[in-house]
């Protein structure tokens, strides 16, 4: 995993990009409310190109048409600059300072410094006809200053390049079968996220072990350092599926070796049901104590005779690795105990 790599799962620190605000232009910009000239006309374009609106203070909502909730959408928009979330936005203005984006109700700014192409060499026509000409278009941008005092809400195209070719790097490097070490980003319902360095993968809950797991965060924890085995990579919809349980092997494949029948083991009981009670022997491997192999005598329910939790000795009345088998017997341990 690359040392830049965030909790969050992204490489590109928000800070990092915030800093590198060309800020005394900012200022400027915010201090000033200065009028913005028209730009050059473009050598193919008939008369004068568009003046470009100024921006409202650093991404100001607009008095009309804002969210009917804006407290909900700056709330959104914090969220989403901590997660490093990508956005494809269309740009509906431009000045010299950059350009301007709607969010969620919100109106956004993006710093022509931050722009994936430098304007740097150009001069203020060509600078205002480049930024001029990009309205109307899409721009993928990630949030780096969210601020709803201010009413600030910045992004940059930069920061979302940066991250999409990190990603781009990561899969590139992985295939299916691969080792590698990541770090817990997340915990959902359904799996584990990983931060790989660049872009995270997911260990769906039935690959976390070869045990049942309820939740992921029974064995988990976000910020948790883990080796993982590369199940798959889809580039193209840029997804990687990780293992945890892979990097141990199958225990049934072992089962037939490791076991034998009429040999007493110790387990733990998991499950108790009316026809019986399961029992762990190690990691993904349990077996079945029937009813009929509990206890000598008549009972009213398999929880008179043992409970979940409970640790007990059990004998192997028979291995059937094909169908992830094991038949196990409480009654005949205990009278094998008993004759001892």
């Amino acid at each position: 995993m690359e040392s830049t790599a965030s909790s969050q799962g992204k490489t590109i620190d928000s800070s990092y990009w915030q800093r590198s605000l060309d800020e005394e232009y900012w200022a400027a910009l915010l201090d000033q409310g200065e009028n913005v000239p028209p730009a050059a006309p473009a050598a193919d374009h008939q008369g004068p190109a568009k003046p470009a609106a100024e921006p409202p203070p650093a991404g100001r909502a607009p008095v009309e048409g804002s969210a009917p909730d804006e407290g909900n959408a700056w709330t959104a928009a914090q969220l989403a600059m901590e997660k490093g979330e990508l956005f494809s936005l269309a740009i509906s203005d431009a000045n010299r300072g950059g350009l301007l984006v709607e969010w969620n109700g919100l109106l956004g700014f993006v710093p022509a410094s931050h722009l994936k192409v430098t304007l740097h060499n150009m001069d203020q026509h060509e600078r205002m006809a480049e930024l001029a000409g990009r309205v109307g278009d899409s721009i993928t941008v990630r949030l780096i200053e969210v601020d709803p005092g201010q009413k600030r809400l910045v992004f940059s195209e930069r920061a979302a390049w940066a991250e999409a070719r990190a990603s781009s790097s990561v899969l590139s490097r992985l295939s299916p079968g691969h080792v590698c070490r990541g770090v817990i980003s997340n915990l959902t319902s359904f799996g584990a996220f990983v931060d790989l360095g660049g872009m995270e993968g997911l260990i769906h809950i039935s690959e976390i072990s070869w045990d049942r797991v309820r939740h992921p965060s029974d064995l988990l924890a976000p910020g948790q350092e883990v080796e993982v085995y590369v199940l798959g990579v889809n580039p193209d919809q840029e997804r990687i599926a990780l293992s945890l349980k892979r990097l141990r092997p199958d225990p049934w494949s072992l089962a037939g070796a490791n076991y034998q029948v009429g040999q007493i083991l110790e387990g733990t009981v998991t499950n108790v049901v009316s026809f019986g009670a399961f029992v762990r022997i190690e990691e993904g491997l349990e077996g079945l104590i029937h009813v009929t192999e509990l206890a000598e005598g008549n009972f009213l329910h398999p929880r008179n005779v043992v409970r979940e939790g409970d640790t007990v000795k059990v004998r192997v009345l028979n291995i059937d690795t094909a169908n992830h088998r094991l038949g196990l017997s409480l009654r005949q341990a205990y009278s094998a105990e008993s004759d001892v």
